[in-house]
């Protein structure tokens, strides 16, 4: 690991605002009234990165709070520094594996995911690993509220494509769908916050596929 990484892992370890692994367990259930002090609704970032999507949100929805989840703390970092910068009080980032989610948040805990470029795992033999396969789509309709909302956004017309079969196999309800989000008129201050790899993919011209879904 190059010093810079090693640098922003021990930065992250005393950040007030990033949980990670097992240190985070202990939130289950409590996340809104121990750790916000409030009894805000929960949106969740998967595969967050940098967390621009969570930071960006926070500011928009001072009456939510945010947490952003991924695995790589070098990229956790830039989000939750800039909270601390910024003070903005509705962030925490939770570095764990995806996998371990419902060690982390209890039933009806969570009021929204987003899933923002996710790694599309492209290869049949890691479809296991898709952040929208059905096993995981399972965990999040577990923490997630009755009327609980899902969003997608990514680049990739496979996982995409992908996404929208499973949901229909399951007899989800698609609320909104679009293979070019920026085309689209469902594009809001929400969908227009841009992540670093968005801005790269846009730069190309590459379309931004986009979803959202419910249980209910």
């Amino acid at each position: 690991m190059g010093k810079d990484k090693l640098r922003k892992f021990g930065e992250i370890a005393t950040f007030a605002n990033v949980l990670q692994l097992d240190e985070g367990k202990s939130m289950k259930g409590q996340w809104s009234a121990t750790h916000f002090g409030n009894g805000h609704p929960i949106v969740l970032e998967l595969a967050c990165g940098k967390g621009e999507y969570t930071v960006n949100m926070a500011k928009l929805f001072p009456d939510r709070n945010f947490i952003g989840i991924d695995y790589k703390g070098n990229r956790i970092w830039r989000g939750a520094k800039t909270a601390l910068e910024e003070g903005i009080a509705n962030v925490a980032f939770l570095r764990i594996q995806i996998e371990t989610i419902l060690d982390y948040f209890a039933e009806d805990e969570v009021s929204e995911i987003w899933i923002t470029f996710p790694d599309p795992q492209p290869q049949l033999s890691r479809e296991k690993k898709r952040l929208t396969n059905p096993v995981f789509l399972s965990k999040y309709q577990q923490i997630l509220t009755p009327q609980g909302i899902m969003h997608l956004k990514t680049d990739n017309d496979m996982l995409f494509a992908y996404t929208l079969e499973k949901l229909a196999e399951l007899e989800l309800a698609v609320q909104l769908q679009t293979t070019d989000l920026y085309r689209s008129d469902i594009v809001d201050e929400v969908l227009s916050i841009k992540t670093y790899y968005e801005r790269k993919y846009l730069a190309t011209a590459k379309n931004i596929n986009y979803a959202k879904w419910s249980w209910r």
